[in-house]
């Protein structure tokens, strides 16, 4: 019998919930003195397939010199055009949920939601997050880009974990279904 994949958030925000500044800076979260990669490489290893919004993909592409930081993931980058797929990325632009529940049911690690509040905000509308892994960075923005947006949806959570990486405290949950 197979398991299930999940459908995990992993992200960093700070303590007033934004992920990043107005101007998508992410310096406030390399401010903050963490032990080692803060528990990255353990959960990247619990992952295939990552799934990400395009303007996250547009910051990645512009900001992370070098090559492409998820070769050896199956990517899929969610769009509204239609975009000619890469080597490294599907682009998606069709059915979200359809392809979503195929990728639960076969078999292989969990799915990560890397990143876009749109994104995110239509999979948590849409029940699809099984859990949601939250690294809180001791710092107040003031204002930025708020990890969940305002909207009509609900998530009820149970605390599976807490850890501690100096500075950094990761709240592991997983979503009552």
């Amino acid at each position: 019998m197979s398991k299930k994949r999940k459908l995990v958030l992993y992200i960093a925000k700070s303590i007033d919930g934004y992920i990043a500044t107005k101007d998508e800076s992410l310096e406030w979260l390399f401010n903050v003195e963490g032990e080692g990669d803060n528990g990255y490489s353990d959960f990247y290893e619990t992952v295939d397939t990552v799934l990400i919004g395009k303007k996250t993909y547009d910051w990645i592409v512009k900001h992370d010199a070098g090559e492409f930081p998820y070769i050896n993931k199956e990517c899929y980058v969610f769009t509204r055009t239609s975009i000619k797929d890469t080597e490294d990325v599907k682009f998606v632009n069709d059915d979200i949920v359809s392809l979503i529940n195929k990728l639960k049911n076969q078999e292989g690690r969990n799915i990560w939601i890397v990143g876009g509040g749109e994104l995110l905000q239509y999979f948590v509308k849409e029940k699809l997050v099984d859990e949601i892994i939250l690294t809180v960075a001791p710092t107040i923005i003031g204002k930025g880009i708020p990890l969940f947006k305002e909207g009509d949806y609900q998530l009820d959570l149970s605390l599976k974990g807490t850890r501690i990486f100096n500075q950094f405290v990761e709240l592991h949950y997983v979503v009552k279904k």
